[in-house]
């Protein structure tokens, strides 16, 4: 079809429609059906894993390969982004990444811990499949909106997203509670993920048949270009060293993401172990309720945060928003009881959504005028993963030496270095 023209209404919501197609993996897979059919594979919840030559906790292994998966993808999407600027098809990057997602998701139908390594792979792809298809959608972003609408549409994806995989998520619900048997059940949970998978890759379909290509005109790949993208990360650090107010919000940025998306990654295994269920039934319907509550409130956090931003600044709103975080990571140390734990889900829906619409929009709006978008958005990405990489491992440490509570705590202290670095964000047009 013919290419739309930037701003124009049908290339804006093409483009936020992706989320509604993706973020069914963040919420099942990620969040809540996986983590419950992950802890169903165990007899007790500290009985260790055997895997890779080493036996530890269960949530052990599973934070270890996330933190694994999210760097590679900080090594890969540099070069990936370096090939996919110069050649001028970011696009079909964007569609690998999704349909390695898609085939990740239906391959955890097989997962079984006899079988754990293959079983790993499977979750693997499915996690690399949707951060690696993130760090080209992202960079769409500038290219599609206008400055002065890239709040409003980056917030609108957040939306479209909750409200999709809150679709599917009900639907997978229904599916599992209609059986009598745990292992009925464990065979619903299993089907939930092939439904993942087969969303994820049908609706991207529209996405891509309106997206452009790029904005190249095309070269073919050569070795010299290969490792491009690294070369320009460096060329996008040295023009941060003349554009203060972009590199210290990146400072801020890569200390509270690191803590937001360790949180969310790990929330629901926390819950799973850490609060006090009367029986299995009430821990599965409670923590599938507490991701749902999550989402519908968050539609409305993101909205109000879209708003918020417009009147008191994108800088302020995101203290305010991490100062709210700050206190949740506080008040998780103490919850145990299933009110406990919805009421911190109520909260954590209400800054979740605004978080991540605005830290993303925020990042855009502060660009320098730049056609090379691929670039600024891979610098993004990497310092995200890399904040990800580092604030799973913590967690791990912290959790395998001692427990989840006091891994939780400690994203406090980030939390708290997010909000002293906002401050020292020049003012200006923020």
């Amino acid at each position: 079809m013919n290419q739309l023209e930037k701003g124009s209404k049908k290339l804006l919501n093409a483009w936020a429609f992706y989320d509604w197609a993706n973020s069914v993996y963040t919420l099942t897979i990620a969040s809540s059906i996986f983590p419950l059919f992950y802890a169903s594979l165990f007899i007790s919840k500290v009985e260790l894993v055997s895997a890779f030559g080493y036996e530890m906790k269960q949530e052990t292994l599973i934070t270890i390969v996330t933190a694994f998966t999210f760097l590679v993808v900080a090594i890969l999407s540099p070069i990936l982004s370096g090939i996919a600027d110069y050649v001028g098809n970011k696009k079909n990057f964007m569609k690998f990444f999704c349909y390695v997602g898609s085939v990740g998701c239906i391959g955890l139908y097989f997962f079984d811990r006899n079988y754990i390594h293959l079983s790993l792979l499977f979750y693997f792809m499915g996690l690399i499949g949707y951060w690696g298809s993130l760090v080209f959608y992202n960079s769409y972003l500038p290219d599609i909106a206008h400055p002065e609408q890239q709040d409003s549409i980056s917030a609108k994806g957040f939306s479209l997203g909750y409200v999709g995989s809150v679709l599917l998520l009900i639907a997978n619900l229904a599916m599992v509670m209609s059986q009598d048997t745990k292992e009925g059940a464990i065979e619903m949970m299993k089907y939930s993920f092939i439904t993942v998978g087969v969303w994820w890759a049908l609706f991207s379909q529209y996405t891509f048949y309106v997206l452009p290509n790029g904005t190249s005109p095309g070269h073919k790949v050569t070795k010299a270009i290969l490792f491009n993208g690294f070369k320009e990360l460096k060329l996008v650090w040295l023009q941060l060293k003349q554009n203060l107010r972009l590199k210290r919000y990146l400072y801020a940025f890569f200390v509270f993401s690191m803590a937001v998306q360790t949180i969310m990654l790990i929330a629901t295994y926390f819950g799973e172990k850490e609060i006090n269920w009367t029986s299995d039934t009430e821990k599965t319907t409670g923590l599938i309720g507490s991701i749902l509550l999550i989402q519908l409130i968050a539609i409305l956090g993101a909205y109000l945060t879209s708003k918020a931003s417009y009147k008191f600044g994108n800088i302020k709103t995101l203290i305010v928003i991490n100062f709210i975080w700050m206190c949740l990571c506080f008040y998780a140390f103490f919850m145990k009881s299933p009110l406990q734990f919805y009421i911190a889900a109520g909260l954590v829906g209400l800054v979740m959504g605004g978080v991540q619409s605005l830290g993303r929009s925020t990042y855009s709006k502060f660009l320098p005028e730049t056609e090379d978008t691929t670039s600024y958005f891979s610098f993004y990405d990497v310092a995200e993963k890399i904040g990800i990489v580092i604030g799973m491992l913590i967690f791990a440490i912290v959790s395998e030496y001692w427990s989840m509570r006091y891994g939780i705590l400690f994203l406090f202290v980030f939390f708290l270095m997010g909000i002293v670095l906002l401050f020292r964000v020049p003012k200006e047009n923020n």
